[in-house]
C-alpha cells in the first residue's frame, strides 16, 4: 500500500447521545470508506452496492480506485475465461485493468449516476456523481451493453450491511493526493520560441496516415472499364477531332490519367468517353466507327504498373509522393491544446444531463481568422430531442450552415460548392477552395471531437470540406476516421482531410462512451 497516492484509515468513533438522523438511524458500525461518506449495503438479488450517507452534489469525486492489471496474455489465457471479464475495463495499452476497492462494489444501471475515467498515469480509476445524489440512494455505473447477468432493480428490500460515520470530521481516503481539478486538462508549453517546429513524439498527437490506392502490380490485380474510341488512319485528322471532342462535351476527368491519343503503326485511336450511349462522330471527316475497348480506372503508381497498363492504354505516370505532415509550431500547438481544453471541459458538463459525452468544437483558424471569425461548439443531444442523428458532428455543421446562412451575402449561389477535381494520390487536407466554394460550411477549418466521429459524420465532414479531424477517444466498432473504416480514403471520393488521433495524458480521456454507439 506504501506505493499508492491514498491511505485508508478506519475510525470507530460513535455519535454522541444527542445526535440523531435519518442516516444514524440505520447505523450499525462505522467505517471510514471516503470523505464522501459512501457506504456498502446489499440488495436482495443484486449483492452488495455502494450507497449515499448523504446528499452528494453532482461532479464531486466519490471514490479513486486502485487497479490490479493484467497483461494482454495473462488475460486471453486466464482473465476472460472467469468472472472477472465483466468487470474489467480497457487500459490504453492494451491491458486490462480490474477495480480494487469501492471500484469493485459499484452497480451497473442503464441510468448511471455516476461515471468512470480512467488515469493510466496513476494506474486508477476516478468516479464522478454525473448529478444529485440523495441520501440511501445507490450509486451505480454503465458497464455496457452485454452483461451476463439480468439487472435487478430497485433500492426495495435493502439489508443495510455497512455504514459508515456521518461526521464530516472524520479521517477519509485523501483523494487530493491526486490533482484532479484543474483549469487546462492538458498543460500549456510555455518553453520555447512560438515559432519553433515540433515533430514526432514532440507532438501531442499523432497523425494517421491514409492508405488510399493500391499498387496494381499484376495483370489480374488491374482495376478496367469500358471506354468508347476510334481510329483515325489519317493524322492531319487529329487535331479536327480533338477540337471536335473539346466542343462536343464527352470531355471528362473520368479519363484524365490516361493520353487520348494511342499510335500503333500508321493507325492513330483518339479516346472517346466512358459515355453508356454510342458517340455520335461528325460526318464529314474520313475516321472509322466507334468502338469499345477495355482502359485502365486509375493512373498508374509503380514503373511495374504502368508497364502493364500501357499494354491496355497508355496511361498516365504519378508516383505516389512521400506522405509528409503539416509542420506545426509551439504555438499552434497551443492553440490545439487550447482546443482539447475546451471540449474535455464541455464534456464533463454533460455529466450533470442524460446526453452522450460527445463534444465537438470548431475554433477560429490558426492561420487565417478570415475563414470563420467565430467559434462553434456543439454537443451530441440525440438523447434530449429523440432524434437519432443528431450528433455532436452533425450538429456542428449544422451550427456552422446556419451562421453562414444568416451572414452570407444574399446570393444564393455564393456559397454552392462546385465539382472537385479528383484528389491527388496520397493527398491530405482539403482540396482548393476554387472548386469548394471558398465560404462552404467547413472548408479550410479544423474539428476537435471527444470520440471518433461515426461513419455518418464522417461522410458528413467529407462533404463539409472540413481540412481536418482530431479526436481523443478511438471508435474501433463504429468510428469512420480509422475505426471500422477511414472515409477520407476511400477510392472515389472527391475529397479528402487530415485525421489526427491526440494522445491521453495523466487520465485526461473523456467520460466513458461505449464501444458499440456511434459517435
Amino acid at each position: 500500500m506504501a506505493t499508492l497516492p491514498f491511505t485508508v484509515t478506519t475510525s470507530n468513533t460513535s455519535t454522541s447521545s444527542g445526535e440523531s438522523s435519518t442516516e444514524n438511524s440505520w447505523c450499525q458500525s462505522n467505517w471510514v470508506l471516503n470523505r464522501e461518506g459512501c457506504c456498502i449495503r446489499t440488495a436482495q438479488g443484486k449483492g452488495r452496492g455502494v450507497y449515499a450517507s448523504r446528499i452528494i452534489p453532482p461532479q464531486t469525486v466519490i471514490e479513486v480506485s486502485p487497479v490490479l492489471l493484467f497483461t494482454r496474455n495473462e488475460y486471453n489465457d486466464y482473465g476472460r475465461h472467469t468472472i472477472l471479464d465483466h468487470y474489467v475495463f480497457k487500459w490504453r495499452d492494451g491491458r486490462m485493468a480490474l477495480a480494487l476497492g469501492l471500484g469493485s462494489i459499484f452497480n451497473h444501471s442503464s441510468h448511471p449516476n455516476v461515471l468512470y475515467t480512467i488515469d493510466p498515469a496513476h494506474q486508477c480509476i476516478r468516479y464522478t456523481s454525473t448529478r444529485t445524489i440523495n441520501p440511501e440512494e445507490e450509486m451505480c455505473i454503465f458497464y455496457g451493453q452485454n452483461l451476463w447477468f439480468d439487472p435487478v432493480g430497485t433500492a426495495e428490500n435493502l439489508e443495510p450491511q455497512v455504514y459508515l460515520d456521518q461526521n464530516d470530521q472524520s479521517e477519509f481516503l485523501d483523494i487530493l493526493a491526486i490533482d484532479i481539478e484543474v483549469d487546462e486538462v492538458e498543460p500549456r508549453d510555455t518553453s520555447g520560441d512560438p515559432h519553433d517546429i515540433l515533430e514526432g513524439e514532440a507532438l501531442p498527437f499523432i497523425w494517421k496516415k491514409l492508405q488510399i490506392d493500391e499498387e496494381e502490380e499484376s495483370m489480374e490485380d488491374i482495376r478496367t472499364m469500358q471506354a468508347w474510341a476510334v481510329d483515325i488512319s489519317n493524322s492531319k485528322y487529329i487535331a479536327t477531332m480533338l477540337k471536335w471532342l473539346k466542343q462536343s462535351g464527352l470531355e471528362s476527368d473520368t479519363l484524365s490519367h490516361l493520353k487520348r491519343i494511342r499510335k500503333r503503326d500508321s493507325i492513330s485511336t483518339l479516346l472517346l468517353s466512358v459515355s453508356s450511349s454510342v458517340p455520335v462522330l461528325p460526318t464529314n471527316i474520313d475516321i472509322g466507327g466507334p468502338y469499345q475497348i477495355s482502359v485502365p480506372c486509375h493512373p498508374a503508381l509503380t514503373q511495374t504498373s504502368l508497364i502493364l497498363k500501357n499494354t491496355l492504354w497508355p496511361t498516365v505516370y504519378a508516383p505516389r509522393r512521400k506522405w509528409e505532415p503539416e509542420k506545426w509550431s509551439i504555438a499552434k500547438v497551443q492553440w490545439a491544446r487550447d482546443a482539447i481544453n475546451h471540449i474535455l471541459r464541455n464534456t464533463a458538463e454533460t455529466a450533470s444531463s442524460d446526453e452522450l459525452p460527445v463534444v465537438a468544437y470548431v475554433p477560429k483558424p490558426f492561420e487565417d481568422e478570415a475563414l470563420l471569425s467565430r467559434s462553434f461548439t456543439a454537443k451530441d443531444t440525440r438523447i434530449s430531442t429523440g432524434h437519432p442523428l443528431r450528433h455532436a458532428a452533425m450538429n456542428i455543421i449544422r451550427n456552422v450552415a446556419d451562421w453562414r446562412a444568416q451572414t452570407s451575402p444574399a446570393d444564393p449561389l455564393s456559397d454552392t460548392p462546385k465539382p472537385a477535381t479528383s484528389p491527388s494520390n496520397g493527398s491530405l487536407g482539403i482540396s482548393d477552395t476554387s472548386c469548394n466554394g471558398v465560404n462552404y460550411l467547413l472548408t479550410g477549418l479544423t474539428l476537435f471531437i471527444t470520440h471518433e466521429p461515426c461513419i455518418m459524420c464522417s461522410m458528413a465532414l467529407l462533404h463539409s470540406r472540413v481540412k481536418e479531424v482530431f479526436y481523443i477517444v478511438p471508435m474501433p466498432r463504429t468510428g469512420g476516421c480509422g475505426g471500422s473504416a477511414c472515409l477520407p480514403a476511400l477510392k472515389g471520393v472527391n475529397h479528402r482531410y487530415s485525421i489526427a488521433h491526440w494522445r491521453q495524458k495523466e487520465g485526461n480521456a473523456p467520460a466513458h462512451l461505449d464501444e458499440q454507439i456511434d459517435a
